[in-house]
């Protein structure tokens, strides 16, 4: 656990920035975005990656690294980008300054504003995780994280982020109900004030695809999918709400508010749905998942806010660009792409990928095709002789 002078030195940190050297950076312009992972050996490459956003016209993007290839790559593409710092690297940032510096000198300094990198992700998932180590060293890492770009003159530039997943949560439903979970306060208290006063918004990794996963007997796969059903009503707020998305992301205004920081704007890191999965794995298919994504991009093009918030659009990140063959987990972990591997689409949700989506049967059929006519000609050599 955080030792108290540790928490102390944190608060007097969090307390000495000024907020008149405080700018309000804005990493997200748009609704819609994507993660770009690329766990495989058979996707693109970031070149063609940046020719295939650009035909889709998705202008945000978030990878988990600062990959120097992709970087480059993105150079005068007008493409905004979220890089990130690994959670396997929080506990060497966290210990000083200078190696917070040396890494935005590595991976920002060299690229940036030819390539704009918009934020710094720092981790993800940790608090909803089970390192009690990285939940100590999550604030000071974010916190030399800022002060290292501060340092550069790149604060009010570059935004400093920490996405979190539903695991943060004690309680979500109904989404007047949302609250983080009282063991994760002690952490998760100094990082939003930290994030309040530099102007950082709440990330979310939302997945209704999970939820139905876990529990596909008592939750409506239409209120899952934005399809019509009856919905649910939250007493407390007199708000309706029809689909799950909009639930979740109230949820997570919810639980801001119970702990001071109900202004907080919240963004949704990682949304989507599995187009296969195991047995085990409920709703993983191509059909829910083109409803799902289809119908969530339809939503985050209208610009609307929730039922809690009506006057804040929602912006979301997509998970993910392609199917990653080496992901491990289940086969569902490896079926997230709204693309795959080779390029084409997964499924129609009104994108076009770098080659049609019957190009690799055709291709297959072609190379049969060409493996008869050399099979047919080597037996009537044969015969001739």
């Amino acid at each position: 656990m955080m030792s108290f002078f540790s928490f102390l030195f944190s608060f007097i940190l969090l307390l000495s920035l000024p907020f008149s050297d405080v700018f309000m950076v804005e990493a997200f312009t748009g609704t819609y975005g994507v993660n770009y992972g690329r766990i495989a050996d058979n996707i693109p490459k970031p070149e063609s990656v940046v020719t295939l956003l650009k035909a889709a016209k998705i202008k945000n993007t978030r990878i988990y690294d600062a990959d120097h290839d992709v970087l480059s790559a993105f150079n005068r593409s007008g493409i905004e980008i979220i890089i990130s710092i690994p959670n396997e690297h929080l506990r060497e940032m966290s210990i000083s300054q200078d190696s917070a510096i040396d890494w935005v000198k590595q991976n920002v300094e060299p690229f940036y504003p030819g390539t704009q990198i918009t934020g710094v992700a720092v981790g993800n998932e940790v608090l909803g995780g089970g390192d009690m180590e990285l939940w100590e060293v999550l604030v000071p890492a974010v916190r030399n994280v800022y002060f290292a770009l501060d340092s550069l003159r790149l604060a009010n530039k570059i935004e400093v982020s920490s996405p979190h997943s539903e695991g943060v949560f004690a309680s979500t439903f109904p989404p007047s109900a949302g609250a983080f979970k009282e063991s994760l306060l002690p952490y998760m208290r100094p990082l939003l004030q930290f994030f309040a006063q530099i102007g950082t918004p709440f990330y979310i990794n939302a997945y209704p695809f999970l939820a139905y996963m876990s529990d596909p007997a008592h939750i409506d796969i239409n209120y899952a999918l934005f399809q019509k059903n009856p919905g649910i009503y939250d007493a407390k707020t007199k708000l309706h709400y029809d689909n799950m998305f909009d639930a979740q992301v109230d949820a997570a205004y919810a639980a801001l508010e119970k702990v001071g920081f109900g202004r907080m704007e919240v963004i949704v890191s990682e949304t989507g749905w599995a187009s296969k999965g195991d047995q085990s794995e409920a709703g993983a298919n191509p059909k829910n998942a083109r409803t799902y994504n289809r119908n969530l991009r339809k939503r985050l093009l209208k610009r609307k806010g929730t039922p809690y918030r009506p006057r804040t659009p929602v912006k979301a990140y997509i998970f993910a660009l392609f199917n990653e063959n080496l992901k491990p987990g289940p086969t569902s972990e490896r079926n997230f792409g709204l693309f795959k591997a080779d390029g084409s689409i997964s499924y129609n949700i009104g994108f076009t990928g770098l080659v049609p989506s019957s190009a690799s049967s055709f291709l297959g059929s072609i190379k049969v095709l060409q493996l008869w006519v050399g099979i047919i000609s080597a037996a009537l050599v044969l015969i001739m002789i």
